[in-house]
């Protein structure tokens, strides 16, 4: 397992990747084997890439607020981005897998109470990824001192990418806070859509629209099996603004998959502009 994660990264690390993004589960999700299937821990899984790897962004896609007490996750989020010499990225998420977190014990809130949650974990990251070392004193986390020592490499923190398209608190959220939005894979008339919602969320807290990158994970054309097609919609999601596409690799063989996409893929996505 160790040397096949490690390969996946180096192949994609030399082969022109932009970002290396791993699930954040304690339980393989339902759909994909459950609990049968085994499933590494997020954060710990980065590190030992991080070691592996030169020039590749890594984050997880997405991190279930949930899962880890903000401060925690700061100082998480830090190590790894000292660590990889400033190529952490902050994917966030609300969580949803009620079995995984009843199975282990760990606090399930209403979806309500998530979302809270959420947008205070990320005024706890904001702060401790600041030059405030001061306490912090929310309705749901109260921190006597945000120290955070070593910091981050980047001013502010690795880019913030809020993931869901919960178009009243999800997107609104991106717009108040993330340096990107990322969707799941969709026609392009319903990604326009949810683009046209965010546009509306950032005119109502006052962002610029164009300051958040346009991301989405998974794909509705395998580009190994359609290369024409998928790069057809690679270029009409270009067009509506989406500017990173994440799509995973073929389970029975992800170091060949990662292989013939940076051999393939890459070159002919570059050469259309996308």
């Amino acid at each position: 397992m160790a040397t096949t994660l490690a390969r996946v990264a180096e192949v994609a690390d030399h082969g022109g990747v932009t970002t290396l993004t791993l699930m954040d589960h304690y339980f393989q999700m339902e759909h994909l084997g459950g609990s049968e299937e085994p499933m590494l821990e997020g954060y710990t899984s980065l590190g030992f890439l991080a070691g592996r790897t030169e020039r590749i962004e890594l984050g997880l896609l997405v991190t279930g607020i949930t899962y880890r007490h903000p401060g925690l996750l700061a100082k998480i989020v830090t190590t790894l981005d000292v660590l990889s010499q400033g190529r952490a990225m902050l994917g966030l998420g609300a969580a949803w897998y009620e079995r995984e977190h009843l199975a282990l014990g760990v606090p399930y809130p209403s979806t309500k109470e998530r979302f809270e949650r959420l947008e205070e974990t990320i005024l706890v990251l904001r702060q401790m990824f600041g030059d405030d070392d001061g306490p912090f004193e929310g309705e749901h986390y109260r921190l006597a001192e945000t120290i955070n020592n070593p910091q981050v490499v980047r001013p502010g923190g690795p880019r913030l990418v809020i993931g869901g398209g919960g178009e009243r608190k999800t997107l609104r959220m991106v717009a108040q806070h993330a340096d990107a939005t990322n969707l799941f894979a969709g026609p392009v008339q319903d990604l326009s859509h949810k683009l046209d919602v965010l546009r509306r969320h950032c005119d109502d807290v006052g962002r610029d629209y164009d300051e958040i990158a346009k991301t989405v994970v998974g794909t509705l054309v395998r580009p190994l099996e359609d290369l024409d097609g998928w790069l057809t919609l690679m270029e009409e999601y270009a067009a509506i603004g989406i500017s990173q596409m994440w799509v995973g690799p073929d389970p029975l063989d992800p170091v060949g998959w990662t292989e013939q996409m940076c051999d393939k893929v890459l070159p002919r996505l570059e050469a259309v502009g996308a």
